[in-house]
């Protein structure tokens, strides 16, 4: 049986399209060589590909500002109104990495 997951929200019709997706999935295949197996930095484990995959997400949402749009996606949805910095990240990593008990995330 497959189990199918519904987007929340009024998604407007002509914004909805597998190219975004496909896009995405390019830009992240491009950004991340952990995705390819043909390099020293693939994942072994799927925890620490999941840990990648978080910060890659922190990362472009957050740091990166995109051409487009002349800043970052969380400032131009109105998340955030700031550019973040590596230092804001680590700043996370390190509280998460408290509140669990000391521990590394990644391993």
């Amino acid at each position: 049986m497959v189990k199918t997951y519904c987007c929340t929200g009024n998604r407007d019709p002509k914004h909805v399209s597998t190219s975004y997706v496909e896009r995405q999935n390019l830009t992240m295949r491009m950004s991340m060589r952990r995705f390819t197996r043909l390099t020293n930095a693939f994942s072994k484990k799927l925890e620490n590909h999941a840990h990648m995959v978080a910060l890659y997400a922190l990362w472009y949402n957050f740091i990166r500002i995109h051409k487009t749009l002349r800043v970052t996606p969380a400032m131009a949805a109105g998340i955030e109104k700031r550019l973040w910095s590596m230092e804001d990240v680590v700043a996370l990593v390190d509280a998460r990495a408290e509140k669990v008990g000391g521990s590394t995330l990644v391993g």
